[in-house]
């Protein structure tokens, strides 16, 4: 038996998993391309933005993903802070507003995904890397100056979903240095077992969604927090957090 039959549980599970990978296949290639035309032809950020929302609402639609959408996405450059649960986290919400997603520099290994990203914008980060910081203040800074939203998790891991954790000031900094509006936004999903936490790795965890009939998730935009109201980047990211927490808890 093979893997796919193995995690999907075979019959209709191995057959969906099969079918939306074929169909995620075919629409990374098309987006592949557009990127790859936007690059030779200078496209402009908000250019590479539209186009990573046009994937990523193709791989939520392809995997059966229904989301619900509470507020009004924000257009323009401002820092999107979201709780993170899962991998799927910043298809979602760059699914419904534009953005440059900041990913870790793993991502960039993965077969398609990570050309496709590093193509369109997603800005990588290696934590092991002590230059890494400076360098994505430095893209995130020039996203922000393209009028194209920057995508952050500031707990800086995965949680279950449940609540949030402690935030980092890392971009908040950034955020009140430019005076640059903060979007808390909130993810839940339904079922709770596409949180990806822990040791999971990737490959079982997508096939597992991939074979699974629908799933669904709730998205939150709150109110926009304006960072001069804020002394310091912490006090920034506290008050952020907390509305962040407020919107997963009403969801």
């Amino acid at each position: 038996m093979t893997a796919l039959a193995v995690v999907a549980g075979g019959g209709a599970g191995m057959f969906r998993a099969g079918a939306r990978l074929a169909f995620t296949s075919v629409t990374a290639a098309i987006i592949t391309a557009r990127a790859r035309g936007l690059r030779q032809n200078g496209g402009r950020a908000r250019d590479r933005a539209r186009t990573l929302r046009d994937g990523c609402r193709a791989v939520l639609e392809h995997h059966g993903i229904e989301a619900t959408v509470d507020g009004l996405p924000p257009l323009g450059p401002v820092l999107l802070a979201c709780n993170h649960v899962s991998w799927l986290d910043p298809i979602v919400v760059a699914a419904h507003a534009p953005c440059a997603p900041i990913s870790k520099l793993d991502v960039r290994g993965w077969p398609v995904v990570g050309t496709l990203a590093g193509l369109l914008g997603v800005i990588f980060y290696d934590r092991g890397n002590r230059n890494s910081g400076r360098d994505v203040l430095r893209e995130a800074e020039l996203a922000l100056r393209n009028q194209v939203a920057l995508l952050n998790f500031p707990e800086g891991t995965t949680t279950d979903g449940a609540s949030v954790a402690p935030f980092h000031r890392g971009l908040f900094g950034l955020a009140r240095r430019l005076g640059v509006p903060v979007v808390p936004v909130a993810l839940r999903y339904q079922p709770a077992d596409l949180a990806w936490t822990g040791d999971a790795t990737f490959v079982p965890h997508y096939l597992r969604l991939a074979a699974r009939g629908t799933s669904r998730v709730r998205l939150r935009f709150g109110a926009a927090v304006e960072p001069g109201d804020h002394a310091t980047a912490m006090g920034l990211a506290d008050e952020v957090r907390g509305r962040v927490l407020s919107l997963l808890e009403a969801a």
